[in-house]
């Protein structure tokens, strides 16, 4: 393209980022190493296409998205943030003002002022101490679960026979130990019968299964499920005065549990994406992820989970949701998700060898032709500075812009932990979710049915772990663990705890076929049984399952189990 002035290039992008409807303001454009009066904006109506912030450690990346995260809050959008440092907690503390700080935000054009946002912090089945996010297991579903264990469709298609069962049995999965339980159980010889009437599901799938929830648990997912279960609409809150609430995610231990982190973003995102209405481009999106670090998210991921939040993240955009990926290079980012991300914030990429360069190069490719020498702006771009490019209104891309961003008007960096711990104290939400329950469900019924008791406290978290193998651990060590958990939950003598809701029912739905069946006065829980003499075992089992994937076309979609809302 032929060579523009300074004055038609700083005109161009003038142009190329004036927007009729709301946006997010990133900074103002650098043109021949001078600020000018060209703002640089993000359409709030194209959140929901995605985007990705990239750039090397150092370069400014948290900081573009807690800029972001405070605008959209403005708006009235709720954000959830994933915060692998801390750093984002500095959103409860105003910024505060110094006159390197003026001289800068008054030079890209910013009104600068100090202020707090709304904030609920959140932690992942109690890794930190924010707000306890759980699930239950038949919630998130036979399906998911499997991509999560990278099981192959044999054992997926078992695996979703047994929820099945689970289901026409009324054997609540709330967590882990429940569906330990009732594959045991299958796998006994009282279950034997049982077993057989599911066909085509194997002792030996079913020991296949058993192994892999154990190698779940020891990559700490035993603490994720359970109840009382996370409401998602939680995250759709708007406080008092109108902005959006900004929803932080602690994840202190992410490097050692990465498939924490990325068994509970695709639970979450299918769960939004099964209760949110289509809205398609609407003036704002109803909410927008920053997921940080995403190379976690990706890194030894099997192809059914890449495959899972792929579909995922090209269909949640009609639903008004936004994902932003947060990584240092977009070599990060799968192809097949990167090709999704309309929205580019590019910060300064660093080409100390070979590898690196090629990087550079791709990174180049993907960006719209420009009057700027990318491969200088890349490598040169100072500390808060970045290559933008977005989708304009009509769904085409901006100008490319080198820009200087503005500041976050709340602390960049930590806020004292006592403030963190006041608002956690404070928030309404912990009272909901706060404690643990452990209702009556498939491990306590099968425990009674056998006429063996239940341990007066169910075996968790580190008291688990020290006998679950790590990874790299042989098989035998797994198959040892396996039979140990077994011998574990069917031969302790206890009592059996009678089933009381947990804190909060009145506020709190549970999922609609996990609700514990009521029981007559005196009542022993007795043991699954089959329909007496079926006249065809194997097709009432295909009808019945037809009719469940016939009823929740979501479930066997994304593999979740369809839920009510909290009433508020």
């Amino acid at each position: 393209m032929a060579k523009m002035t300074t004055e038609e290039h700083v005109q161009s992008i003038r142009e190329g980022y004036s927007f009729d409807g709301l946006a997010v303001h990133l900074g103002a454009a650098l043109v021949d190493g001078q600020v000018h009066h060209a703002q640089v904006r993000l359409p709030l109506r194209m959140m929901n296409r995605h985007g990705l912030v990239a750039g090397a450690t150092g370069t400014g990346k948290t900081i573009t998205l807690q800029l972001m995260a405070e605008q959209l809050s403005g708006h009235g959008v709720p954000v959830f943030l994933a915060d692998i440092k801390g750093d984002l907690t500095g959103l409860s503390t105003p910024g505060t003002p110094t006159e390197k700080l003026s001289a800068r935000t008054a030079s890209v054009g910013m009104d600068w002022q100090a202020k707090t946002f709304p904030v609920e912090y959140y932690s992942l089945g109690g890794d930190g101490q924010g707000i306890p996010i759980r699930a239950t297991v038949s919630s998130f579903g036979p399906l998911l679960l499997s991509r999560i264990m990278d099981l192959n469709e044999t054992q997926e298609s078992c695996l979703q026979l047994i929820f099945h069962y689970a289901d026409t049995k009324n054997l609540e999965l709330h967590d882990l130990k429940d569906l330990r339980a009732v594959i045991q159980y299958l796998t006994s010889d009282e279950g034997k019968s049982e077993l057989e009437g599911l066909g085509g599901v194997s002792k030996a799938t079913a020991g296949v299964i058993l192994r892999e929830l154990v190698t779940l648990q020891a990559q700490g997912l035993e603490a994720f499920f359970g109840e009382p279960e996370f409401d998602t609409a939680e995250l759709l809150r708007q406080a008092p005065d109108g902005r959006g609430i900004l929803s932080v995610l602690e994840l202190p231990t992410l490097m050692q549990k990465p498939l924490l982190f990325s068994t509970f973003m695709i639970w979450l995102l299918a769960d939004l994406f099964s209760e949110l209405p289509e809205v398609g481009d609407a003036e704002k999106p109803k909410l927008v992820f920053f997921l940080d670090e995403a190379h976690l998210l990706f890194n030894g991921a099997s192809k059914a989970f890449l495959s899972s939040i792929t579909s995922t993240v090209r269909l949640i955009r009609s639903k008004g949701v936004g994902v932003f990926f947060v990584t240092q290079t977009p070599k990060d980012v799968p192809g097949e998700v990167l090709g999704q991300l309309a929205n580019r914030v590019q910060h300064a990429l660093r080409a100390f060898t070979p590898d690196d360069a090629k990087a550079l190069k791709a990174t180049i490719s993907t960006f719209p032709t420009s009057n700027y020498d990318l491969d200088a702006a890349l490598t040169q771009a100072g500390t808060g500075e970045a290559v933008v490019t977005v989708m304009n209104e009509k769904g085409a891309p901006t100008p490319v812009a080198w820009t200087r961003m503005w500041s976050p008007e709340s602390t960049m960096g930590p806020s004292k932990p006592e403030v963190v711990s006041g608002i956690i104290g404070s928030s309404a939400l912990m009272q909901v979710y706060g404690t643990a329950t452990d209702r009556e469900s498939a491990y306590e019924k099968l425990n009674a049915a056998a006429g063996t008791a239940v341990p007066d406290q169910v075996p968790t978290g580190g008291s688990v772990a020290a006998r679950v193998p790590g990874p790299g651990q042989s098989q035998a060590d797994i198959d040892a663990a396996a039979r140990q958990i077994e011998e574990s939950i069917l031969g302790r003598p206890s009592s059996i705890p009678h089933s009381a809701p947990g804190p909060g029912a009145n506020d709190y739905a549970m999922p609609e076929s996990t609700v514990a069946t009521k029981k007559a006065p005196g009542r022993a829980p007795s043991a699954p049984t089959s329909d007496p003499k079926p006249d065809n075992p194997m097709l009432d089992m295909a009808m019945q399952a037809a009719n469940m994937i016939g009823s929740e076309l979501l479930r066997g979609m994304f593999g979740t189990k369809r839920r009510r809302r909290r009433r508020r």
